[in-house]
């Protein structure tokens, strides 16, 4: 990579933001491996009703994720526009998730659920879109490289110790306990350290006083990448810079999408639907796989989850990797090479190995879904302009909550179909199938050509 001047990742910055992402990570990582469990033990749920419960947090993802980053374009205020909606939401789902596993009532326990699923809906796509808020599009893979690291590192603490956690007692009250306190860390640390750029313009307009605070600070420095980056990316021959440039310009909402060009719908088409099916693939191994492991390798359900801490290892491992070979070999490159070694592993996978190396199958694994996952969004924003960005971001989470509404609910009915576990892994096989096909089709999506400081 060139050097020249301008552009600058903030990896304090990223780092920081990225405490918000490892809260959200850590917390769905105790609700996805502890409720199938709590369900099946606690109130003898079938496999279908199990994976119709589970897609609860999904119903209000599609619903209300897309809707609330569109609306969270438009938040103006001196918090700038996606903390007043972390602010808000993440007190009372902290609250929420540790009374989860109190409930011994099947209403009081989907009450509670419900509850919880709707509030997390309001700060999840504002916690993801500040990322870019900050970061210009070259810097976008590696940014969320490390806001997948801490991602990673939530599902590792929430895999080992929430495992280990939740067989200290039978209703795993601790596993939930610990994800709400470190939610409520996160809030401190996005609270005094994180402010989006707009949040600097939406006081200069109101004339209000800007303190010399560390987020401010950081705030005008990114607002400064953003003017460089676009002064210097207008100077270029990109492909249809300007009538992009007319579409980008305009405040986010969900017809955007209508607006593009029709080459770059055919692209970003097809990039949905890649997601949403490796996202199919995926949810039902997270949904499922603590009760496979444990019918078919007879161990219990806190080692089952601690097995998947080798899978999230890997993943976080691999994250800033991940997010450099996107940048230096193409992101559609580099996620085709972790989709089919995805379909590598759940081939190995399928012949049903020893508990030892169906161990070290998911430690690798978790280094191809760092080359799916960390590109794949940098991909969709690719799209979008700074105005744009929570609808954008609200576009992947459509998808991605859409395929994990029905992967559960599908997978869990073949399950109770053919009595069986063993269909888990040859179903994701299918799926990410299924991705590699749609990303043959995508033909845009790659950063703009602009040299980057190293």
């Amino acid at each position: 990579m060139n050097s020249k001047k301008g552009l600058r990742l903030n990896y304090w910055q990223i780092s920081l933001i990225g405490v918000g992402f490892m809260a959200s990570s850590l917390a769905w990582a105790v609700y996805n491996a502890q409720v199938p469990l709590i369900l099946d033990e606690r109130f003898s749920m079938s496999r279908t009703m199990i994976g119709t419960i589970m897609t609860i947090d999904n119903f209000f993802g599609v619903i209300l994720q897309p809707l609330i980053g569109a609306w969270s374009d438009k938040t103006r205020s001196r918090l700038g526009r996606r903390l007043p909606w972390i602010v808000l939401a993440i007190p009372i789902c902290a609250f929420l998730f540790a009374f989860i596993p109190l409930q011994m009532i099947l209403w009081q326990f989907m009450g509670v659920i419900i509850a919880f699923n709707l509030l997390m809906a309001l700060w999840r796509s504002p916690v993801v879109a500040i990322m870019p808020d900050v970061t210009p599009s070259p810097l976008r893979s590696e940014a969320n490289g490390i806001i997948n690291l801490m991602g990673g590192l939530g599902s590792i603490i929430a895999f080992y110790y929430g495992g280990l956690l939740s067989d200290i007692r039978e209703d795993k009250f601790y596993a939930f306990l610990m994800a709400s306190v470190i939610m409520m860390l996160a809030l401190i640390f996005l609270y005094l350290f994180v402010r989006d750029p707009d949040s600097i313009s939406f006081r200069e307009e109101k004339q209000l006083p800007i303190r010399d605070t560390i987020a401010n600070r950081w705030a005008r420095t990114a607002r400064d990448q953003f003017s460089l980056y676009q002064a210097e990316l207008s100077t270029q021959s990109v492909t249809d810079f300007e009538s992009l440039s007319k579409i980008k310009s305009k405040t986010g909402s969900m017809t955007t999408f209508m607006a593009l060009p029709s080459q770059y719908k055919v692209s970003l088409g097809a990039l949905l639907l890649a997601i949403f099916a490796w996202f199919m693939g995926n949810n039902a191994i997270e949904t499922f796989f603590t009760l496979y492991a444990t019918n078919t390798y007879g161990i219990s359900g806190g080692q089952a989850t601690v097995m998947l801490a080798g899978f999230s290892l890997f993943f976080l491992l691999f994250a800033i990797p991940a997010g450099r070979l996107g940048h230096k070999f193409g992101r559609k490159k580099t996620i085709l090479f972790g989709i089919v070694g995805f379909i590598g592993i759940f081939v190995l996978i399928i012949a049903q190995p020893s508990q030892h190396l169906l161990q070290l199958l998911l430690m690798i694994g978790g280094f191809f879904w760092a080359l799916i996952n960390i590109n794949s969004l940098p991909m969709v924003l690719e799209f979008a302009s700074i105005t744009s960005i929570g609808t954008f971001t609200g576009y992947y989470y459509l998808f991605s909550f859409s395929a994990s509404i029905v992967s559960p609910i599908f997978y869990g009915l073949l399950q109770d179909v053919f009595q069986t576990d063993h269909l888990l892994f040859v179903f994701a096989l299918v799926c990410f199938i299924v991705a590699l096909i749609c990303m043959k089709f995508v033909a845009h999506g790659e950063e703009k050509s602009l040299e980057l400081n190293d």
